[in-house]
């Protein structure tokens, strides 16, 4: 019998797990309904809507920086969870997926450069096609019922987590242009104020909480994208109180993540779908679907995708380095691999960074993840929805 610290872990993710998976479904609903109103008679008030302004941002500014610093903010807990207290908790748990998910964001990227060597302004979307929407292809898999056993479930989980974090790296480390100093101190003393109070142990959140919306403000505010405020916010939060003590379920960090996850899952993702996915499709020629910027997102995700996890994780099991997840085949991973080219959400967001939301590229680029993501969501169906061989 579990004791009962291991059943709550289990616990956890299987109920974290769930929610994303619904919420996948949702979002593809969501991703739907802004491609048919992007297309129908609402296609002017769609796009005025999301320019109207609030305040100092348009609603669509307010959706991409401020819910979607919520979505980060869960992100990170997701991380910081499964590397200090789950299924990621020691290096030799992290060699497969860990590998899997650099061999699966450095082959999209290589796919694109190379169709996109010909589009010198092009190159800067390089990162579109290496995110996976953990939540989408949760939900894709979630289609399948037992046909997929649980081990792969989790593999999946862990790579995207992994690439979430990548993506993150990138965000900061590429999709950012004129540091304003002053915001940026402020922006280090908050994160200090954040560690002083993981330090003392601090078990009410909304310290946290208040500390971490004054951190957007400032990091939004020096350049640096401001949904990196929720990442950092999310890594202060304490996951125990005292390790093997039953307090362990109350502590900070899985409360915020309990909390977040129906929330982001229900409303916040869909919501950002519903709002970046619509894309004008009248009127489109042929020379604007070829075009190496729709091409090179679509084949990243669709082909790089696969091409890099699947053969990263063949070649780690050939070599004797990992053992084959349990109860999963060759075909199986392959579907996997599939399903983790699914790159909407982030990769959406990633474009809208990258060309600027509203612009020409931008419009383009969402054209390439639709095409490349429901090519990998049909795919990877097809292959995992066979039955195994008794």
């Amino acid at each position: 019998m579990r004791p009962p610290l291991l059943r709550l872990r289990f616990s956890v993710i299987r109920e974290l797990m769930a929610s994303q998976a619904s919420g996948g479904q949702v979002l593809m609903f969501a991703a739907v309904a802004a491609l048919f109103a992007a297309n129908s008679a609402l296609s002017d008030q769609y796009f005025h809507l999301l320019h109207v302004q609030i305040g100092p941002l348009s609603l669509l500014h307010w959706i991409n920086d401020g819910l979607m610093a919520v979505f980060f903010l869960l992100v990170g807990c997701e991380i910081k969870r499964e590397f200090l207290d789950g299924e990621m908790a020691s290096w030799p748990r992290r060699i497969l997926p860990g590998v899997a998910a650099a061999a699966g964001m450095a082959a999209p990227a290589l796919v694109y450069l190379a169709i996109n060597r010909v589009a010198p302004g092009n190159i800067q979307g390089w990162a579109i096609p290496t995110a996976t929407d953990i939540a989408f292809a949760l939900g894709v898999m979630a289609l399948l019922g037992d046909r997929v056993p649980a081990s792969l479930k989790l593999l999946l989980t862990a790579i995207a987590v992994i690439d979430d974090l990548g993506a993150i790296i990138v965000i900061a480390a590429v999709y950012t242009e004129g540091v304003d100093l002053t915001a940026l101190a402020a922006a280090g003393g908050l994160t200090a104020l954040l560690a002083l109070l993981n330090w003392r142990r601090v078990q009410a959140v909304w310290p946290y909480l208040l500390v971490g919306a004054a951190l957007w403000v400032a990091v939004h505010a020096s350049g640096i994208h401001a949904t990196l405020a929720g990442v950092i916010t999310a890594l202060a939060l304490p996951i125990r109180i005292t390790p093997g003590t039953p307090e362990d379920r109350d502590s900070p960090l899985l409360r915020v993540e309990h909390a977040l996850a129906p929330v982001v899952a229900f409303a916040i993702v869909p919501i950002f779908g519903f709002a970046n996915a619509g894309v004008d499709l009248r009127g489109r020629s042929l020379a604007a679907e070829l075009d190496p910027l729709v091409l090179g997102i679509a084949a990243g995700l669709l082909i790089g995708k696969q091409l890099g996890i699947f053969g990263a994780i063949m070649a780690l099991v050939k070599l004797k380095l990992v053992d084959m997840p349990a109860h999963a085949s060759a075909r199986q991973l392959w579907g996997l691999s599939l399903l983790c080219g699914i790159g909407f959400t982030m990769s959406l967001f990633i474009a809208a960074l990258a060309f600027g939301a509203g612009s020409e590229r931008e419009a383009a680029a969402k054209l390439g993840i639709i095409a490349g993501s429901l090519a990998s969501a049909l795919f990877g169906l097809a292959v995992l929805g066979k039955r195994q061989p008794a």
